[in-house]
């Protein structure tokens, strides 16, 4: 199977080249740059010398499926002649996540190809595989939306949360991208944490769309505020709602059966895993797992949910490439069984 990258020097496409190298069945044959045109893949990122591609303009050969990850817009631009021309696509920005154009419009701007919003699948395995496999446009979740629909949707879906959602999110300086900003130089993030985005960030209705979704809740509103934390990779959200009136999770008892609701629900899904206490970003750090810990607050009742990943694997390129997978019929673990890097 024949791969293009459109953005290979971005840092989900960096990573999406590192995980494909040491795919079986994928094999990348074209990348693309918008100011390393003409170098080799090697010169630009030594650690990627082994795939042996010079960095184009455009997707010089024909590809079986194309990842882009350019910006919102710029990729809805690159991608559209791949769409026209039956070619599968993954887009990791966010141009074809939100079903609503008005609410993507308020958002991100103008949409450049709003025909092709309707056939894209919104590439969150666990709540949409079957749609994946006979998808020709995944759109691949954002990094935050991600650990935060998976630790809470088994709740969600089996209707046992109230409508009112908060998340409270911590990413690492990955999350911001390669563009140079004084706001992500060392000294500025080194020992410091801030909240950002504290009058609505873009990811927030990805998270309303998705929970809204399920069959337990409908409408939701979520509360979304993320932190910048000091560390390269990785993003751990904790998530709060109240449990509806007559659910109870009280005493070892309850959260024993908690547990199991949860690993009930994604008894099918590799990537998922069900902790027995919090999990930290170490877990998580090169993979494609999403660790999640529920729990409920004795004193107050409510339901308390921790997700955590690697931004740029589950959150990024990991999930890209097991969305590939889903679409073409091969084992959804294949080329993703790398462990976390610990310490």
């Amino acid at each position: 199977m024949k791969v293009g990258i459109i953005n290979v020097t971005g840092y989900s496409g960096i990573e999406l080249a590192r995980i494909l190298s040491r795919h079986p069945e994928a094999e990348v044959t074209s990348v693309t740059g918008r100011s390393t045109v003409g170098q080799t893949l090697g010169d630009v990122f030594p650690h990627l010398s082994a795939v042996g591609l010079t960095i184009t303009e455009e997707v010089t050969e024909s590809v079986d499926v194309v990842f882009s990850a350019l910006p919102h817009q710029a990729s809805a631009e690159r991608l559209a002649p791949f769409i026209d021309s039956g070619v599968k696509a993954i887009d990791i920005s966010a141009d074809y996540r939100l079903k609503d154009l008005d609410e993507y419009e308020e958002w991100y701007g103008p949409h450049p190809h709003p025909s092709h919003v309707e056939d894209a699948v919104y590439g969150l395995p666990e709540l949409h595989r079957d749609e994946v496999a006979g998808a020709r446009l995944v759109a691949n979740p954002g990094c935050f939306p991600t650990p935060s629909i998976l630790a809470l949707a088994p709740v969600a879906a089996a209707g046992l949360i109230e409508s009112d959602i908060i998340v409270d999110a911590k990413s690492g300086v990955s999350g911001a991208g390669r563009s140079v900003d004084i706001g992500f130089l060392f000294s500025e993030v080194n020992e410091s944490v801030k909240a950002y985005k504290v009058g609505g960030h873009r990811h927030m209705p990805e998270i309303r769309q998705e929970l809204g979704g399920l069959d337990g809740v409908g409408p939701v509103e979520v509360t979304f505020l993320p932190h910048l934390i000091p560390m390269t990779r990785g993003i751990l959200a904790s998530c709060y709602a109240r449990l509806r009136v007559g659910e109870s999770f009280s005493g070892p008892n309850g959260q024993a059966r908690l547990i199991d609701l949860y690993r009930d629900y994604y008894d099918d899904h590799p990537f998922v895993h069900i902790a027995d206490e919090p999990p930290s970003t170490k877990q998580t750090l090169g993979n494609n797992d999403c660790r999640i810990y529920p729990t409920v607050d004795q004193t107050t009742g409510r339901l308390i949910a921790v997700g955590c990943i690697d931004n740029l694997v589950k959150g990024a390129a990991g999930q890209a490439v097991q969305n590939m997978n889903i679409m073409f019929g091969m084992p959804e673990h294949l080329g993703l069984e790398e462990l976390a890097l610990y310490p």
